[in-house]
């Protein structure tokens, strides 16, 4: 960490402080979909444990999804909900700032990376059939978590390193309710270059590739889907498929817009909006939507 740094230890969040008719019932909108989210995610983590029918790779993952959900959310919320009950933008040190994004890109490369493996336990279990037992045995697929969260680290670990080491200036207003990538970053008043690059890299490598692998697997699925004769299995085969789906589509939707639109004459509202989707209403409707469009989850709760 720079001298300058050195001096600068706090940020001022701006959060929603010049939205204050919408705090107070924004607050206990964030605060109930975070109960929500706990509720929600805790089921799901101790079904897939304690049902013996979701002692499967799929739902393996899904209770990996869900721990990462519970504290994806627990790095966000709980501060949001403390800035949403002040009328005044409140400051955050230069070390909590950096451990909330540390923190918030380890678990959302770990989401997108999960998310990729659960497409491919798709793809294996239908496509694969004959060799579904060896491909995800339990080695495979506690490798394949292992992964996911290296590769979150790994990230967190670059991303962090080339932002919070960058020259900062005196005055840092970040226009956002959380410490994320972007705002952050567009306060470095020099080196901004190689953090820049680096943030373009992991896009596309996080969020385009995983999305493309898992685009690949569906079309491979939909393949062997209408290759089938029957259309009750065809609608079998749809229905285990079509929750992992809808999850998948919500997360990188809304994850792709942010980061990969272009930011110039974004709107700061607009930014805010989006990022309150993908990081508070996302990890509530997930553990939702598995429950209400899976039978086999729908029958173990």
């Amino acid at each position: 960490m720079t001298e300058e740094n050195q001096t600068l230890p706090e940020f001022l969040l701006l959060g929603f402080s010049d939205l204050q008719a919408l705090q107070g019932p924004l607050f206990w909108v964030v605060l109930l979909v975070y109960l929500v989210t706990l509720l929600g995610n805790s089921v799901i983590i101790l079904l897939t444990q304690a049902s013996p029918a979701l002692h499967s790779p799929m739902y393996f993952f899904l209770r990996h999804l869900s721990v990462v959900e519970v504290l994806y959310t627990t790095d966000i919320v709980p501060r949001t909900l403390t800035d949403l009950a002040s009328p005044h933008p409140r400051a955050i040190s230069f070390q909590s700032c950096a451990t909330q994004m540390y923190v918030f890109i380890v678990l959302g490369i770990t989401e997108c990376c999960l998310l990729t493996a659960m497409a491919y336990d798709r793809y294996t279990a239908i496509c694969q059939p004959l060799h579904y037992s060896t491909l995800m045995s339990s080695q495979a697929c506690t490798a394949m978590v292992g992964v996911s969260w290296l590769m979150g680290i790994i990230t967190a670990t670059t991303h962090s390193s080339l932002i919070f080491t960058l020259p900062f200036p005196s005055h840092l207003i970040i226009p956002h309710f959380l410490c994320d990538i972007l705002p952050v970053l567009r306060l470095a008043s020099a080196g901004k270059h190689r953090s820049e690059i680096s943030v373009v890299t992991a896009t596309v490598v996080f969020i385009m590739v995983p999305f493309s692998l898992i685009v690949v697997s569906y079309a491979r699925i939909l393949g062997a889907i209408l290759a089938m004769a029957s259309t009750q299995s065809r609608r079998k085969v749809f229905s285990t498929c079509s929750s992992h789906l809808l999850v998948v589509f919500l997360f990188f939707g809304t994850a792709s817009i942010t980061y990969i639109r272009p930011q110039a004459g974004s709107s700061v509202t607009m930014n805010r909006i989006l990022s309150l989707f993908y990081t508070v209403i996302t990890p509530m409707l997930n553990p939702i939507i598995y429950t209400l469009r899976n039978k086999e989850v729908a029958g173990a709760l």
